[in-house]
């Protein structure tokens, strides 16, 4: 059994979680500690314990622990990219991509440890001066999703650490493994006891007991509801917490678009990583001219994509996770159909050589802005097309969501690419690009129900895992 890590001792517990490959349901990961409330007060504890200690450390301490962190997951990119694979079920190919990223933003942060800044300025009142600095919050708690299994906790890890902070992660059920490998890296890089504990099981049980044990910050990637109540239980608490819920995403193809180009940023964007990214772009909004055209070249592309196992060589997209997403993926489907919506390619479970959850991309056409194809983040390989009478038609509808992650435009006119970035209801815009893909050093986050509190990654990331004090110094 993998272990869950307190006070930097690895204990097992009293049941266990079967991590199961979606690729090959005979093939089994392995089997990782699920913890109890008792285990995750435990690392609160610990972690609360090792915070005066670990704060006060200087910069160069936790830099060079995170550059050693961030240097063996590149090392080990493609044995950790191959569980990866096997747990979550990305292909190969992004999979390594994932822990890459990962080790690219332990590196990244490395440095920002080094670029702590304050602000000295002089007071309205004679002879005083005003010193504002930044602290670590304390103890933070992350829980954190299945569709990303390393490169989010190590986006939530690694600030956390750099500026000062110890840690509680609490990791997706679905898939401990990756979770596990950067507790192991962590614990080997140098990192003192207590500082990151990880405690694996179910939200349902550890998410409560997280909260109630006492933690000063909880950073949250997952489903609306369970942000929304998590958010009600932080503000009961003083806790300060931030919240990325999801989206559902527009492109929209002007009539002006490159066809190609379009189709490939939709076809990126719907049904990579098998549609399983916040970020997907899973409603096509496509100016009227272009529209037949559009529909009937990304039909074709839909059509030709590979699915498969994640680690064969020939797959572009792998399984679905799990069989509760996949049923959900297929009632979507049939709700579409039922709705109205033309599927015009796709949907239907797959058969492969080994028993897993393999869906065919699903593409709908004849959509409305009001069906649940076109309000429901599905958080899968299914994309519906709405037709719009013009940019501006596009533009209505694509802000027509309470959600505001991401937002895609495919033109070749620079001002409609400026007039789409400042009036897309969104924390993130693309031209020209697929709306999933993002850097590590730039901030993350979206608006309306997508978000909530600071953004994460690069140096945005501060504002979060730091807090503010304001001193003043009288001669």
């Amino acid at each position: 059994m993998h272990s869950n890590l307190i006070d930097g001792i690895w204990r097992n517990s009293q049941t266990a979680l079967r991590n199961d490959n979606p690729s090959d349901l005979d093939d089994v990961v392995g089997e990782y500690a699920s913890g109890s409330p008792d285990d995750m007060r435990e690392a609160v504890a610990a972690a609360r314990a090792a915070f005066p200690a670990w704060s006060r450390t200087t910069p160069q301490q936790r830099s060079d622990i995170l550059d050693t962190a961030g240097s063996e997951i590149l090392a080990r990119r493609q044995v950790l990219g191959t569980l990866l694979a096997r747990e979550e079920g990305k292909t190969l190919p992004e999979a390594i991509g994932e822990v890459t990223r990962a080790g690219q933003i332990f590196k990244f942060f490395a440095g920002e440890a080094l670029r702590m800044q304050g602000e000295l300025m002089d007071s309205v009142r004679p002879g005083v001066e005003v010193l504002v600095s930044r602290e670590p919050v304390g103890v933070v708690g992350l829980i954190t999703p299945w569709n990303f299994p390393i490169a989010i906790p190590a986006w939530k890890t690694a600030p956390a650490l750099a500026f000062g902070n110890t840690v509680v992660l609490k990791p997706a059920e679905l898939v401990p493994g990756s979770a596990w490998a950067l507790a192991d890296i962590l614990q080997r890089a140098g990192l003192p006891a207590g500082v990151f504990n990880l405690v694996m099981g179910s939200g349902h049980v550890l998410g409560p007991a997280m909260l109630d044990a006492g933690i000063d910050a909880l950073s949250f990637t997952g489903s609306q509801r369970t942000g929304q109540s998590l958010a009600k239980a932080c503000a009961v608490r003083g806790i300060k917490v931030q919240l990325e819920m999801g989206g559902k995403n527009p492109l929209v193809v002007a009539d002006d678009a490159d066809l190609e180009q379009a189709v490939e940023c939709a076809l990126n964007g719907a049904f990579y990583a098998t549609g399983q990214r916040c970020t997907a772009s899973s409603r096509l909004i496509v100016c009227n001219r272009i529209h037949d055209a559009f529909v009937t070249r990304l039909a074709e592309r839909t059509a030709a994509l590979r699915v498969g196992h994640a680690l064969a060589v020939e797959s572009q997209i792998g399984p679905v996770a799990s069989e509760a997403q996949l049923a959900n993926n297929l009632s979507h489907v049939a709700g579409g159909q039922a709705e109205g919506a033309r599927l015009v390619y796709g949907g239907e479970h797959l058969k492969r050589t080994t028993r897993g959850y393999y869906q065919a991309p699903a593409l709908f056409a004849d959509c409305t802005p009001d069906m649940r194809l076109c309000r429901e983040e599905i958080f899968g390989p299914v994309a519906a097309v709405l037709r719009a009478e013009s940019y501006e038609h596009a533009l209505a509808l694509a802000n027509d969501t309470p959600y505001g992650l991401a937002a895609g435009l495919c033109t070749r006119s620079l001002a409609l690419a400026t007039h789409f970035r400042r009036h897309a209801e969104a924390g993130m815009v693309m031209v020209n690009l697929p709306t999933a893909g993002v850097d590590y050093h730039v901030p993350f986050g979206g608006r309306k129900t997508s978000s909530h509190g600071p953004r994460e990654q690069g140096r945005y990331a501060i504002e979060f895992y730091t807090t503010v004090k304001t001193a003043y110094l009288g001669s």
